[in-house]
């Protein structure tokens, strides 16, 4: 398939390189012993998410900002973005002395909003997706006289994108496989023209979220169908940009593509594990590999960690759901006789096996049981299944029978 598309050599991002540095951060690309014992791989992973803005989107948008006329500065940029992008461009112009203009759609997380509005910015909530954004911001940027700094379909910013790559193998030369998460492409291109430049053999996976695969589809001659609100949002994107898609179906080896909960897992796995907080995009390449470890196995990945700007209140709702999933956190409902004494039965009985009471309620109205009868609920944290099972176990040797409530 020919393309008209401008492209970007290994040149170009070592200019990139060599523009941004001292501006953005030369982020770690460390090895993580237990990721590789749990998945058979050697893991490496790039800390995308310690740049000041939480985002690998710095990096292009700076090479963009900087090779900007005086008479383009001097107009100012507008920008669409659900939010990694925005915070790049505003918070790189403001440093710059720029003016910026960012369009955001309505569903973007408030701490993103907070973040661009933070740095200076010009913020402006229009369109339910990035599509109806995009073409408000294009309006405003001919109706206002301002540049266009697209988030990814740009080749100065794919140019950027592709430094972290340079970053990666300078710190980790020994590896094999690169899984990078895939949204408008821009980071895939980018990362993908250096990486084959310098190492040939590399291959490179991208990886979407299961509701928005329009790279996977386009690259196996489907048609492009998205939608669905995604916990990846930050890779929620409908279309592919055709300068990105060009270099990808040159050297993008394939496409992977994560599960929702898989992501959410990934997410509490990179919590606990590396004690570092991502997004669901930053972590859609953990969640690839965890739910396909055997194609890896023995092969060095390095896995980029693209950005860790998660709403407080939605990372807290990801770890306690992840509490939930192992076992660790449960609702275990206790069938009993409405006597006295019976709740105070019940707590003895789990305290005494070790498990931890978190809340408790009595249930006499919404039950099929006799009138006579009362059901107990409990939130308990266990050490895991295991353990949940132990107390069940114990509570039917006291005459308390019991069952854990599973998610649905």
């Amino acid at each position: 398939m020919t393309s008209l598309a401008p492209q970007i050599t290994l040149a170009d991002i070592r200019a990139a390189a060599s523009r941004i540095k001292g501006a953005v951060a030369e982020t770690p690309c460390l090895h993580s012993r237990t990721l590789s014992g749990l998945t058979g791989a050697e893991v490496w992973l790039k800390f995308e998410n310690h740049q000041f803005t939480a985002s690998f989107k710095e990096r292009g948008a700076l090479n963009k900002l900087l090779q900007l006329t005086d008479t383009e500065r001097k107009r100012g940029v507008i920008a669409m973005s659900a939010g990694n992008h925005a915070q790049g461009v505003a918070y790189h112009a403001g440093r710059l002395g720029i003016p910026a203009t960012i369009v955001m759609p309505t569903i973007t997380p408030f701490v993103k909003v907070r973040h661009v509005k933070a740095f200076g910015a010009n913020v402006v909530m229009e369109g339910d997706t990035l599509v109806e954004s995009a073409t408000h911001a294009r309006a405003l940027a001919e109706a206002q006289n301002l540049v266009f700094v697209h988030p990814y379909d740009d080749p100065a910013i794919m140019a950027g994108q592709g430094t972290a790559v340079i970053e990666m193998l300078g710190q980790a030369p020994e590896l094999q496989d690169l899984i990078v998460p895939v949204g408008g492409g821009g980071l895939i291109a980018g990362i993908a023209v250096a990486a084959k430049a310098l190492k040939p053999e590399l291959r490179i996976f991208g990886v979407e979220s299961e509701l928005y695969t329009a790279m996977y589809q386009e690259m196996h001659g489907l048609p492009v169908q998205v939608g669905g609100i995604s916990i990846a949002e930050g890779i929620s994107v409908r279309d592919i940009g055709r300068a990105p898609m060009d270099v990808a179906r040159r050297y993008v080896d394939d496409v992977l593509i994560a599960r929702e909960a898989d992501i959410e897992r990934a997410i509490v796995a990179l919590v606990e594990i590396e004690k570092t907080v991502t997004e669901g995009a930053g972590a859609a390449g953990l969640a690839a590999l965890l739910a396909d470890s055997s194609r890896f196995k023995g092969r060095h990945v390095g896995i980029v960690l693209s950005g860790g700007n998660i709403d407080t209140r939605l990372l807290a709702s990801v770890l306690m759901r992840g509490l939930v999933r192992d076992g660790r956190l449960a609702r275990v409902i206790v069938m009993t006789d409405d006597a006295p004494g019976r709740l105070a039965k019940a707590a003895g009985v789990i305290g005494a096996a070790g498990v931890n009471i978190v809340e408790v309620a009595h249930q006499r109205l919404f039950t099929l049981a006799s009138a006579k009868s009362t059901e107990i609920e409990f939130v308990v944290e266990a050490r895991d299944r295991a353990h949940l099972k132990d107390l069940l176990v114990a509570l039917a040797a006291a005459g308390l029978p019991a069952k854990v409530e599973e998610p649905d």
